[in-house]
């Protein structure tokens, strides 16, 4: 009898000390949202669901060459004189336009010569100045987006309008700075060409054909 009631004793001793611990834990972490860490989940096709998180984005940059420095710095340059050039090569090819629809019916020589030189007056009042402060080196890409808008190059569009001579001439001025108003704009074949392409199309998605105007100069 004495040893049941000390064996008995000593379970209510027990539970009362676990019971006890129980309470301060509870006591000293809490009840409530914070006692439940949630996780997201994902449910896969054959039913099992596995815990899914989100970690940030990480970007890794490699560390260019010599090489790949000229590169970059060459395709920024071609970059930044697309982004100028651009819109006057759709002004021209808007111009150019609407002077071969003007001219279908025309076929008097002198009304011809005063419809041409009204929109040439127009093209030298809109962008005259601004073409004078292109670098050499934008007027050629400049050259070839008149190209790829037109259809033509510039020596043929100056022969159509202006007539041989002055072609000729202007052709000459080109050759002073190391260009042409030949060239041709073949994506297919050039590199730069190809280049001058994936730019303008960018461009293209981004303002739509005739929405970009640019940073005049």
């Amino acid at each position: 009898m004495k040893l049941r009631s000390a064996i008995n004793l000593s379970i209510l001793s027990v539970c009362f000390y676990v019971g006890s611990v129980q309470q301060t834990h509870a006591q000293r972490v809490g009840h409530g949202m914070y006692d439940t860490i949630r996780v997201y989940a994902e449910i896969l096709p054959n039913g099992d669901t596995i815990p899914l998180s989100y970690l940030p984005d990480l970007f890794v940059y490699a560390q260019l060459t010599g090489q790949w420095k000229e590169y970059y710095k060459e395709w920024k340059r071609l970059r930044n004189a697309v982004y100028v050039t651009y819109p006057y090569a759709v002004e021209a090819a808007r111009v150019v336009n609407d002077i071969n629809k003007s001219l279908v019916n025309v076929d008097n020589r002198r009304e011809r010569k005063k419809i041409i030189s009204a929109r040439e007056k127009e093209l030298r009042t809109v962008f005259s100045d601004k073409v004078k402060n292109l670098s050499v080196y934008q007027g050629r890409v400049l050259m070839k987006l008149i190209n790829r808008e037109t259809g033509n190059n510039c020596y043929e569009i100056i022969q159509e309008y202006k007539g041989t001579i002055p072609a000729g001439i202007y052709q000459g001025i080109a050759f002073l700075f190391s260009s042409s108003l030949k060239q041709p704009y073949s994506p297919m074949l050039s590199k730069t060409d190809k280049f001058i392409e994936i730019i303008t199309r960018d461009l293209e998605m981004k303002y739509g054909y005739y929405n970009y105007t640019g940073n005049y100069r």
